[in-house]
């Protein structure tokens, strides 16, 4: 469940430095793959674009976490929150 909808007594928005094109090719690439083993990969990107948010980071870099289309944090990305 928190895969879907993340924290919801800590929401995050999204600082659009966040949306680099690298963010958002491997956000789309796994919406539409429903492939994600490079969430790890997005974590780095999104770090490197700024972003210092422990819950997204954190989620994306959890190797006991289950990724499902619908991924809180892939949405936001792309808009589909």
């Amino acid at each position: 469940m928190r895969d879907i909808i993340g924290n919801p007594f800590r929401p995050v928005t999204p600082d659009p430095e966040w949306l680099t094109s690298t963010v958002t090719a491997l956000a789309s690439q796994m919406y539409t793959s429903s492939d994600f083993s490079a969430m790890p990969i997005l974590a780095d990107a999104l770090q490197d674009a700024g972003c210092d948010n422990t819950d997204v980071l954190n989620h994306c870099r959890d190797a006991d976490a289950t990724h499902v289309r619908g991924c809180w944090v892939v949405d936001m990305m792309l808009g589909k929150e």
